[in-house]
């Protein structure tokens, strides 16, 4: 018996009995007329009591799979009522239960999977925003999981018995990490740098050089942020050279609050260039008694050119050269969940933590449980390669991804024969997220060209990129030049994605 599949929250669904047509009339002619055809549909009770509903109610809840039964099983006395020849036949084969329990445990896989799915990131960028960015370590993960199962400490003090600060389970880490006095936790580092400016130039003036006057991403930008957060920015300099003076001479204006420094992590430029140092823009701040504030965007906590990539100023690097606040993302470079992380001085830190805001943007148990888990890593810097995700991928070596596209390349010539010409080609995969823009890493790409008729190349590769989408666990790719290029940087479990390629329509 094969149901067709359907949404739950329909009223109502179409039932395909695809082999009914040849038993139909055999049973009908079988069936005694004082035979009750009701009686032939198995009761809620003992269809929730077959082991494949057992299990799926066990992954799903048990109330969920019994309104999808109920629903199968109301249909079934529509049909009945109808004098539905077929559905009769099929009601009163031996397998009739386990058929429609098998049924309703397909229609609660695909009406309660969650609409967040595992994917292929084959794209050539490590961290994508736009899949997830991170992926957490397993030690992050297992600290999440125990979080989420339980209740917790979360704001409370074991020692006094009284109520506590969520900052305190991850402050002591991140200071020991960072240099830093004190440190705190919000959403994502767009909160971060909110929170900050509204803490402590709410009213005042920021002052920025215009080099710096970014669009963080997803059109947020930096101008926008200091007016949300109720500053006035005050830009020094130009686009490519900013000088030391050009911040001096915004203190012959009044209600300067502080001066700002945004890393140039999504761009880069070039040529006829000029900027000032945290440490040069430190000393003024002193001078003038007024904060210096440092968004590192990405933000990394350990110096990546030891594992052979390109240098990236470090959180602890921006806090010795004097930076009262510094400011970074969880979720980049660092490997970890999702969050904005403000570190430095105590005092400032305090007023942040102040702030009515900061309720609003802070983070719960779970998401401090896998940052716990993440900076827990940087304390054994001699093993983080090869246990943080996002830096095992960083750091892999070329020639092994290019052993990788031979081994599985065979499979993608068998199955796209007449489709696509599929090829191994050298490639250049990016670090993404802003992090380091134009410094590129060598891998190896399985490239597939669309076999199709000049003028309908296009939608065969974009029928192809969907065909791959679409897949179970779905395989992301980027199109380019008139092709599908599948970076191999990001694959580690090869078998699993062969297993994948069987489902290709």
């Amino acid at each position: 018996m094969k149901f067709r599949q359907s949404n739950v929250s329909k009223e109502t669904s179409d039932l395909n009995f695809a082999t009914l047509k040849k038993i139909g009339a055999i049973f009908m002619s079988k069936a005694n007329k004082n035979t009750s055809f009701y009686n032939l549909i198995p009761s809620l009770d003992k269809l929730m009591r077959e082991d494949v509903l057992v299990v799926c109610a066990e992954k799903f809840g048990h109330q969920s799979i019994k309104l999808i039964a109920q629903e199968v099983l109301g249909y079934l006395r529509e049909k009945i009522s109808a004098s539905d020849v077929e559905t009769i036949s099929v009601l009163g084969r031996e397998s009739a239960v386990s058929d429609i329990a098998e049924e309703i445990c397909a229609r609660a896989t695909n009406a309660l999977k969650s609409p967040i799915t595992p994917v292929f990131n084959l794209t050539g960028t490590v961290i994508h925003t736009n899949l997830g960015r991170a992926a957490l370590a397993p030690s992050a993960v297992v600290a999440m999981t125990q979080a989420a199962e339980q209740t917790t400490n979360l704001e409370y003090d074991l020692e006094t018995g009284k109520r506590g600060d969520r900052d305190t389970v991850i402050e002591g880490l991140l200071c020991d990490l960072t240099g830093s006095e004190a440190a705190t936790v919000v959403n994502n580092n767009a909160a971060a740098v909110l929170l900050t400016l509204n803490s402590l130039a709410r009213g005042k003036k920021v002052v920025i050089s215009r080099g710096e006057l970014v669009e963080i991403g997803g059109a947020f930008r930096i101008p926008e942020v200091m007016t949300t957060a109720g500053c006035s920015l005050f830009e020094v300099g130009t686009t490519n050279r900013t000088h030391l003076n050009d911040y001096a001479s915004a203190f012959e204006l009044d209600e300067v609050a502080l001066l700002m420094k945004v890393h140039s992590s999504n761009y880069e430029i070039k040529g006829f260039t000029s900027s000032v140092s945290e440490r040069e823009l430190a000393s003024l701040a002193r001078q003038k008694d007024v904060p210096l504030i440092s968004d590192l965007g990405s933000g990394s906590l350990i110096n990546l050119s030891r594992y052979g990539l390109p240098s990236e100023p470090t959180v602890k690097d921006v806090i010795a050269d004097g930076a009262n606040i510094v400011t970074f993302s969880g979720d980049k470079l660092l490997g970890g969940p999702q969050v904005g992380i403000i570190v430095g001085s105590k005092k400032l830190i305090g007023q942040i933590k102040s702030n009515p805001l900061k309720r609003a943007l802070r983070v719960d148990k779970t998401i401090l449980a896998a940052l716990l888990g993440t900076l827990r890593l940087y304390q054994d810097p001699a093993s983080l390669s090869h246990r943080l995700p996002i830096l095992r991928n960083l750091t892999r070596n070329a020639d092994d991804i290019q052993a990788l596209a031979h081994e599985i390349a065979p499979k993608f010539v068998t199955l796209l024969s007449g489709i696509a010409i599929v090829t191994i080609e050298d490639c250049m995969s990016q670090i993404g997220s802003g992090a380091l823009p134009l410094d590129l890493m060598p891998s190896s790409s399985v490239v597939l060209a669309p076999v199709a008729e000049k003028g309908q190349r296009d939608i065969a590769l974009q029928k192809l990129a969907k065909s791959f989408r679409c897949l179970p666990k779905p395989i992301i790719g980027r199109i380019s030049d008139g092709r599908l290029f599948f970076d191999l940087r990001c694959l580690w479990d090869k078998d699993e994605l062969l297993a994948q390629l069987d489902f290709l329509k």
